[in-house]
C-alpha cells in the first residue's frame, strides 16, 4: 500500500510525467483515496503552471551579493 510519504517522494516525477504506468496508476489511486495528497498535487500543479507563464525577474545585485556571502559562510562552516 502506498503511503503519503511514498506519494510525496514521487510527486515531482509524477508531475513531470517521468513515471512508468504502474507507479503512476498507484499514485493516482492514492490521490482518489487521500484528499490531502490530492490537494498537494493539485496545488503544486497549478503553482508550476503559474510560474511557467511568468517572465524571470532579476535579483538586485546587492541581494545577490548578500546571498552569495551567506552561502559561502554556510559552506565554510560545513568544512570545519
Amino acid at each position: 500500500m502506498l503511503t503519503c510519504k511514498d506519494f510525496l517522494s514521487e510527486l515531482s516525477d509524477y508531475l513531470d510525467e517521468n513515471l512508468d504506468a504502474e507507479i503512476r496508476a498507484k499514485l493516482e489511486k492514492h490521490m482518489t483515496e487521500c484528499p490531502n495528497c490530492w490537494v498537494i498535487a493539485d496545488t503544486t500543479r497549478k503553482t508550476i503552471k503559474i510560474y511557467k507563464g511568468m517572465d524571470p525577474y532579476p535579483i538586485p545585485s546587492d541581494v545577490e551579493a548578500r546571498l552569495m556571502k551567506a552561502l559561502e559562510r554556510k559552506i565554510a562552516a560545513r568544512g570545519k
